[in-house]
């Protein structure tokens, strides 16, 4: 708007001849380069313009870089997170592994051990069993054997002679075969216990059952002892009438609790 204004001034000044030539030509030329000027601060105010827009679209773009950006990490610190426990729970994992591992070495060492005394048992008692194979046919010894306990039964008619602690013939002859298969044991206590009936001894020799009980064990493991069983193996007990494994109320019964049981337990 500017320079039509100067342009129409310098007009009206050469149509007046209130100037020279010259000064009109300075003029014209002050009103160019006025002119100029304008143009070029318009120029610079347009170039500055655009350069602000272009600042605020870059920032606006970075703006929304940096929302992305935000949005990346916190769904990575998510993920980081995740990633944590789960490392953690897996640690876990592996230490309840390891533990469950050691339990079942453990375990499986136990059950060798096991299967294996159970397999050396198993090989003592058919030792024994083939050892008296046949007394034991003839009903004369009984054998069993219970929580790694076994026991070797024997009626005290096989031994004795009523109210006697002395050992027979045939006693001797099947405590022999017993003491040939308990040399052949090892890591065992052989406990040799006495047993009778509820019938009073009568006094005499022996005053009570608890003596004639004890008496017959002791002679059984002199016989074993005689017969090479090692006696630091070997022990006695009397037990009197106070153990029976029948009611006293018959003969045949009371036959049952007269008995010598020759044990076999662990040391």
């Amino acid at each position: 708007m500017r320079k039509p204004l100067v342009l129409a001034a310098l007009v009206a000044l050469s149509t007046t001849g209130c100037v020279s030539q010259g000064k009109f030509d300075a003029k014209a030329l002050e009103a160019e380069n006025f002119a100029k000027g304008l143009n070029d601060e318009k120029g610079a105010r347009e170039a500055a313009e655009a350069k602000v827009k272009a600042l605020e679209e870059k920032i606006a773009e970075l703006e929304q870089e940096r929302e992305a950006l935000n949005t990346r990490l916190g769904t990575a610190e998510s993920r980081l997170t995740a990633g944590a426990a789960e490392r953690r729970a897996l640690e876990e994992k592996n230490s309840q592994l390891a533990a469950l591992n050691d339990e079942l070495a453990r375990n499986t060492k136990k059950l060798a051990q096991a299967k294996e005394e159970l397999e050396k048992r198993s090989s003592e008692y058919e030792n024994l069993a083939q050892s008296l194979k046949q007394e034991i046919s003839d009903g004369k010894i009984q054998l069993s054997e219970l929580k790694g306990k076994m026991t070797v039964q024997l009626k005290d008619k096989i031994l004795f002679a009523s109210g006697s602690a002395r050992v027979g013939k045939e006693g001797e002859e099947a405590l022999k075969k017993i003491a040939d298969a308990l040399k052949t044991v090892q890591g065992k206590i052989i406990r040799v216990e006495g047993h009778t009936d509820d019938v009073p001894t009568g006094g005499g020799q022996f005053p009570s059952n608890w003596e004639l009980s004890l008496a017959r064990a002791m002679a059984v493991v002199r016989s074993l002892q005689n017969a090479g069983v090692d006696p630091t193996f070997l022990s006695a007990a009397g037990y009197g009438q106070y153990q029976p494994i029948a009611a006293n109320d018959s003969a045949e019964n009371r036959s049952l609790n007269r008995r010598i049981e020759i044990v076999l337990a662990p040391k």
